[in-house]
């Protein structure tokens, strides 16, 4: 196998690797949900006749019945998981360096499933073969691009059974979060389970208070922010799930002039300064650098919101259950709510 060094970056590499991900670079249109009651935290007895699921891609995966073999890029595990759906492998980061659960992994016992790959280019096809899957299911960031499922060797990964592909971006939370709900509903999740009705409840009291947080101090800005070890990358708030909702709630967001690809912009640290802004998120993923090994740097320490000590932690591949969301709209909202104006 390869990891993600051995291989040439494409765009995709690139959102998947440290900082260009850093907001959700991307480039697809989302697809629309069929709008249901969210609800779930078990599962219940399936129908054992044919099961069919059409995802965002438009195709429809089908099987003879309910699949329960299911392999699953991490994420997207951690939010089935959520609704009581367990998969047998992943693949994405899932573990970090010193063997804990990445923060991608959300509640998955990480030590219980299968890991086919931990970082971008690498899939064990033999293993994942050998498993016997039922069912693929990973991200979508770019229109018929699965999320972590090697060019190279989709083809191969693609045979043994259907496969599911979810959009990430260009869409926003509450939408992303109702296709795992729907994709979790037909795999026998109990949909209306007090678990999830419960956090759907919570989600909608943080997306309120984060709206009249945004209400209350229209003048601050926010950056979103992810590091590498030579660039900084200001990522454009509309082409993620996350920060377009949080947009759309209201929340003023820096603008970068964009690279050709439309997502983001690539600072060199010397020119790290040319946005201002009262608040930056940081990317919080493993593969980016996070804020306190960046203290070295003057650039940044100079930096309003770093001074005033409003840098808080972006989850740029977000979760998408009402669970692992919502703790997201509260987190924003306190840090406006206690912000003051830095630049």
């Amino acid at each position: 196998m390869r990891t993600a060094r051995a291989i040439r970056p494409t765009r995709r590499g690139l959102l998947a690797m440290g900082g260009a991900v850093g907001l959700g670079a991307v480039l697809a249109a989302c697809g629309d949900s069929d709008g249901k009651d969210a609800g779930s935290g078990g599962s219940k007895s399936a129908d054992a006749g044919p099961w069919s699921f059409k995802d965002d891609r438009g195709k429809t995966a089908e099987a003879k019945s309910v699949p329960k073999n299911i392999v699953a890029f991490t994420g997207v595990a951690a939010a089935l998981h959520d609704y009581g759906i367990e998969v047998k492998a992943v693949f994405g980061p899932t573990k970090t360096k010193d063997g804990k659960a990445d923060v991608q992994a959300g509640d998955l016992d990480v030590s219980k499933v299968e890991i086919l790959g931990n970082v971008w280019g690498e899939f064990n096809v033999e293993k994942y073969a050998a498993l016997g899957p039922e069912l693929l299911v990973t991200a979508m960031w770019e229109k018929d691009a699965l999320w972590y499922v090697p060019d190279q060797s989709k083809d191969k990964i693609l045979k043994p059974a259907p496969s599911v592909a979810l959009w990430a971006a260009r869409t926003t939370i509450p939408k992303a979060i109702q296709r795992h709900e729907d994709l979790a509903e037909s795999l026998g999740a109990d949909v209306r389970a007090k678990a999830v009705t419960d956090a759907k409840a919570r989600f909608e009291k943080a997306a309120a208070r984060l709206r009249a947080a945004a209400k209350s101090k229209p003048d601050l800005k926010v950056l979103i922010g992810s590091a590498s070890q030579d660039l900084f990358y200001v990522t454009l708030a509309k082409t993620a799930a996350d920060t377009l909702y949080f947009q759309e709630l209201g929340v003023k967001f820096v603008e970068p002039k964009v690279n050709s690809a439309g997502f983001f912009e690539e600072l060199s640290w010397e020119n790290v300064d040319k946005y201002q802004a009262d608040i930056i998120m940081m990317d919080n993923r493993s593969s980016a650098l996070q804020p306190e090994a960046l203290t070295s740097r003057p650039t940044w320490t100079r930096l309003p919101a770093v001074k005033a000590g409003q840098v808080i932690p972006r989850t740029t591949e977000p979760i998408f259950s009402y669970d692992k969301c919502a703790p997201i709209l509260e987190d924003l909202a306190k840090a406006i709510e206690d912000a003051k104006k830095a630049a």
